[in-house]
């Protein structure tokens, strides 16, 4: 049987890796794109194939559309099809500013790679889907999204807004694709333990420690990684449109 294909954006590191891994541990094959670490790239190959899965590597920039022809057409010379398309790539501002600070130029930046990527990336792969040129039974799309969609941070307001508009995105594209059988989702991280994180953990370590979130510890790629398979394998198939929160509950209201 050929092993169905997840194309996965940002899958060199952090929460990429560990959709990419859990994937690959199912017998997924995996396309590990990135931008520019082509190394770390490379370590991820290596733990998918370990666990059990195949993978290629591709150079592509999300954030830049002329990119995207390339990223799908080597994926479809490689595997012949794309099962899942999981939107992961996404970068936080290179210098946290106050929002009456934010620049122009960082909040293009931001909103390229973490939204407007992925919308056209989604627009090429959805319409492959939907032509039935990709042939695949249950063709299906994940983007991962923030608890900052909600959770206002005045100090990287480029990188909220970026992801609030992954929610609103992953509305329109489920509505749009649901007459053709393709199901959308949104996976909703919290506090994960990567390297974009890793600059504010005395922060974090002290926020979980009081009780920021009911499950008292850092978040995990993996953790995020079986989000997507629960999708991957299926065990969904009458929802879309649904926002999946992996955050140790920090999504609860409470007293």
């Amino acid at each position: 049987m050929t092993n169905k294909v997840a194309l996965v954006t940002g899958a060199a590191r952090g929460i990429g890796r560990g959709i990419a891994n859990s994937l690959a541990k199912h017998q997924w094959s995996i396309v590990i794109n990135y931008r520019s670490n082509v190394e770390a790239a490379k370590e991820t190959l290596h733990m998918v194939e370990y666990s059990g899965g195949r993978g290629i590597v591709v150079q592509a920039d999300v954030a830049n559309l002329a990119d995207h022809q390339r990223l799908v057409d080597e994926t479809l010379q490689h595997f012949g099809r794309i099962d899942m398309l999981v939107n992961n790539a996404g970068m936080a501002p290179r210098v946290r500013m106050d929002i009456l600070d934010t620049t122009e130029a960082s909040y293009d930046e931001v909103m390229a790679t973490n939204l407007k990527g992925p919308f056209f990336l989604t627009q090429r792969v959805a319409r492959l889907m939907r032509d039935s040129i990709l042939q695949v039974p249950i063709p299906k799309i994940v983007n991962i999204g923030s608890l900052s969609s909600y959770a206002s941070s005045v100090n990287r307001a480029e990188y909220c807004i970026s992801k609030a508009g992954i929610s609103m995105m992953t509305t329109l594209y489920a509505d749009r694709l649901a007459e053709y059988g393709i199901n959308v989702y949104e996976i909703r991280p919290g506090i994960i333990a990567t390297d974009m994180t890793s600059a504010v953990q005395e922060k974090y370590d002290k926020l979980i420690d009081e009780g920021l979130t009911p499950i008292r510890r850092w978040g995990y790629p993996d953790d995020v990684g079986c989000a997507v398979l629960a999708i991957a394998e299926d065990l969904l198939p009458f929802s879309t449109g649904e926002v999946i929160n992996v955050d140790g509950g920090f999504h609860m209201r409470r007293l």
